[in-house]
């Protein structure tokens, strides 16, 4: 069954905005296109000069809205933003439909998507805690909750107490179940460390093309169609560079400005592969009329991810093949005199040559050879090595391990952080110089 849906996109004036409300309330509406349930019969932008704390929006704004939703014979209103109980139900009350805000549509997409079972117990674990802020709803409505279509929704019991410790009991036993999956996903990540192969992780914008750019990149058929969150669950491929290097790259779950906190944090597990990956590729939709503000909410994101500074990242600006003949001609003198930014077309396969080449290049490490010397207590130290795959030889005698590695400057200077005695001088010693036991400093010398 169709549901007759209607956007609102309320423009707060007292509220700053980064975008336009124009263009907000076009990403609302490709929002609500993600359900296949829903068709959206209109939308508009309701400007308003304050927030009216019980309903929003103004009583005069009110009955103009009723009776266009009644001519439209509409049954859900989506509000693009944050909507309180109180609100919802005093509008739900006012205009006799369903009411649905940002998260709570955002959180049925998901639901609608997850595909792995990580993916399921986090929408549960989101909407569970979404939910719980809604129950005050229950003692008019007689209903648990009333918003939504599908996953969000459904009579329960009248009381709050009684439903606020279902939840709760549901939520212990959610985050039960996905510490399992997490642990399994961690042994899944050491045991790559082990091969190990960079990961390369593809970070954007909701519909910036990443999904088309792994299936071009990597010969796979991930889902990949123009709407938003179309991929939800990560998705990891081997490839070879053209360098001969072998890497795995990882299509992540699209980022979307407002992204409801419940997601940030549910979702955190499924985005620890950016926060292991040797490369970030930020890909951009550069045909995109804001994607300047898009790159910023997608920065914005990964800061708060705890993504390291000294991870590379590149700007992959995507979907040139959109562009009129003119920009694209500056696009490409621009990237040409740009170190980290390539412009490609993941549709057309134009300007990935270069893309792999980069990628090449820049996990193409200069690596250095060395040997430490650690006491037996440096347990940490040592297993911390060979989940890096950077040992090259191990020898045991009575002080301690006599180990000879391989690595990079950065993993020299994570180890570093790892040994807190480590020495890691500025004049490395003579290449004819044997290490040299200097109380419980780790002694470094680079390789003969």
């Amino acid at each position: 069954m169709v549901t007759r849906a209607y956007v609102l996109h309320p423009d707060i004036k007292s509220v700053r905005h980064r975008r336009l409300p124009e263009h907000a309330l076009a990403e609302a509406v490709s929002l609500a296109d993600a359900m296949p349930e829903l068709e959206v019969v209109g939308a508009e932008v309701v400007r308003l000069p304050k927030m009216q704390p019980g309903l929003l929006f103004g009583t005069g704004k009110i009955d103009e809205l009723k009776a266009r939703l009644h001519d439209l014979h509409v049954d859900l209103v989506l509000v693009d933003g944050p909507v309180s109980p109180v609100q919802q139900r005093n509008l739900e009350k006012e205009w006799g439909v369903k009411l649905l805000d940002r998260t709570g549509l955002i959180l049925e997409i998901f639901a609608d998507r997850a595909r792995t079972r990580e993916g399921v117990l986090q929408v549960e674990l989101a909407a569970l805690s979404y939910q719980r802020t809604r129950l005050v709803r229950a003692w008019t409505h007689l209903e648990r909750q009333r918003g939504g279509f599908g996953f969000v929704g459904g009579p329960g019991e009248t009381q709050i107490e009684a439903d606020r410790r279902a939840i709760d009991e549901e939520v212990v036993k959610i985050r039960r179940q996905l510490s399992k999956v997490v642990k399994t996903r961690e042994l899944h990540r050491a045991a790559r460390r082990k091969v190990p192969f960079p990961v390369v992780a593809l970070v954007g914008y909701t519909n910036a093309g990443k999904s088309t750019l792994f299936n071009r990149m990597t010969g796979a058929e991930v889902l990949a169609k123009d709407m938003l969150f179309a991929t939800l669950d990560p998705t990891m491929r081997g490839i070879t560079l053209p360098s001969g290097k072998k890497v795995i790259l990882s299509d992540t779950v699209g980022f979307i400005s407002d992204l409801p906190t419940q997601l940030v944090a549910a979702f955190r597990a499924t985005l620890e592969e950016v926060l292991e990956a040797d490369l970030i590729l930020h890909v951009r939709d550069i045909a995109h009329p804001e994607t300047e503000e898009q790159a910023a909410d997608v920065g914005e994101i990964l800061e708060s991810l705890g993504v390291a500074e000294d991870v590379p990242m590149f700007e992959v600006w995507n979907k040139i093949d959109l562009l009129s003949p003119d920009m694209r001609g500056a696009l490409l003198v621009q990237d040409a005199r740009t170190p980290g930014i390539h412009a490609v077309s993941a549709l057309t396969g134009e300007g990935l040559d270069a893309l792999l080449a980069a990628i090449s290049v820049a996990l193409d490490d200069e690596r250095s050879d060395a040997v430490l010397e650690l006491p037996f207590s440096a347990g940490r130290a040592r297993a911390w090595l060979h989940d890096q795959g950077v040992v090259e030889t191990e020898e045991l005698d009575d002080s301690g391990y006599r180990i000879r590695v391989r690595w990079s400057a950065r993993q020299r200077a994570a180890y570093a952080a790892i040994d807190p005695n480590f020495a890691d001088p500025a004049d490395p010693a003579p290449d004819d110089e044997e290490p040299v036991e200097t109380g419980p400093r780790t002694p470094w010398t680079p390789d003969a």
